[in-house]
């Protein structure tokens, strides 16, 4: 195992080296990038090759990218959703190449998983003819050819809403035969659906990369692990039983006193979680 860090910490702000160097200095040793085009614009790939350098020059793995979820993020200000689900053609279209452009920078940046949402969280009162299970097939009939293309491979997240809970993302890649299709287990918004160590179990035989975070258990907080209801004892100890031996990937919102702060804090759980699982040292073992 390895810790990452999503850029979603600093979702709000231009992505550049001086983050990728805090991530360093506070024992992060995987990223995961926000493809927001406010972020990083991952249209342009020169933007793919400084963040290949930055990543190279910080001693930080590119583990994945999040695939676009918003048009752009100013402040608080968050722009249209993108939607792998909706049933209106033109949306799903443009969000079809939004996420192409992002793979895309696996050509110049290379990262192992990008991390898709099936439609929209349901806090976000996706509108009628979203969150439609036939329109995600047909996003992941255009998309899975693009990752293979590239080497990368698609990690479909546990999200709050119908699509997305564990069960029914293990339910889409058995019954539409899609093998390919990884889990990414996001444990706040799993725990906000019920059972975190259930939801774990459940994913189990396809999980590839994760998402660390708490909440107090009645919306998507985004808090540091410790910081909300999860039983994190527990729930490490349920990560080694089944097996898993991936990037644990902290995924973060600001708290009142700033990205600088959390991070200097999330460092210290981060020291607390190897404790926790006996270890003084993580290796990384790719899948």
């Amino acid at each position: 195992m390895d810790f990452g860090l999503s850029t979603h910490l600093f979702h709000a702000e231009s992505l550049g080296p001086a983050h990728l160097e805090a991530m360093a200095a506070h024992g992060f040793t995987a990223v995961e990038v926000f493809a927001t085009r406010s972020h990083l614009d991952y249209h342009n790939l020169q933007a793919g090759r400084d963040l290949a350098s930055w990543c190279a020059a910080a001693g930080i793995r590119l583990h994945s990218i999040h695939a676009p979820i918003t048009e752009f993020l100013h402040g608080t200000t968050w722009g249209p959703p993108f939607s792998t689900a909706s049933a209106q053609a033109a949306h799903r279209a443009r969000t079809i190449d939004e996420c192409t452009k992002a793979l895309e920078l696996a050509t110049v940046a290379p990262f192992r998983y990008l991390v898709l949402h099936l439609g929209v969280p349901d806090e976000y009162a996706p509108p009628s003819g979203d969150n439609q299970r036939d329109a995600v097939l047909k996003t992941l009939d255009a998309l899975v050819p693009v990752a293979e293309r590239v080497g990368v491979r698609l990690a479909v997240e546990v999200i709050p809403n119908a699509l997305s809970t564990a069960r029914e993302l293990v339910r889409l890649i058995e019954d539409e035969d899609l093998p390919g299709l990884g889990i990414c287990l996001d444990v706040g918004h799993a725990r906000l659906q019920g059972d975190v160590v259930e939801a774990l179990e459940t994913v189990a035989g396809y999980l590839v990369t994760t998402h660390l975070h708490d909440n107090g258990g009645r919306k998507d907080d985004h808090l540091l692990p410790f910081d909300g209801v999860i039983d994190w004892p527990e729930l490490l100890i349920a990560f080694q039983k089944v097996g898993y031996d991936g990037t644990l990937m902290f995924e973060l919102a600001a708290a009142a006193d700033g990205p600088s702060a959390t991070l200097h804090r999330a460092g210290g759980v981060r020291r607390r979680i190897e404790s926790l699982l006996g270890q003084d040292a993580f290796s990384f073992s790719e899948e």
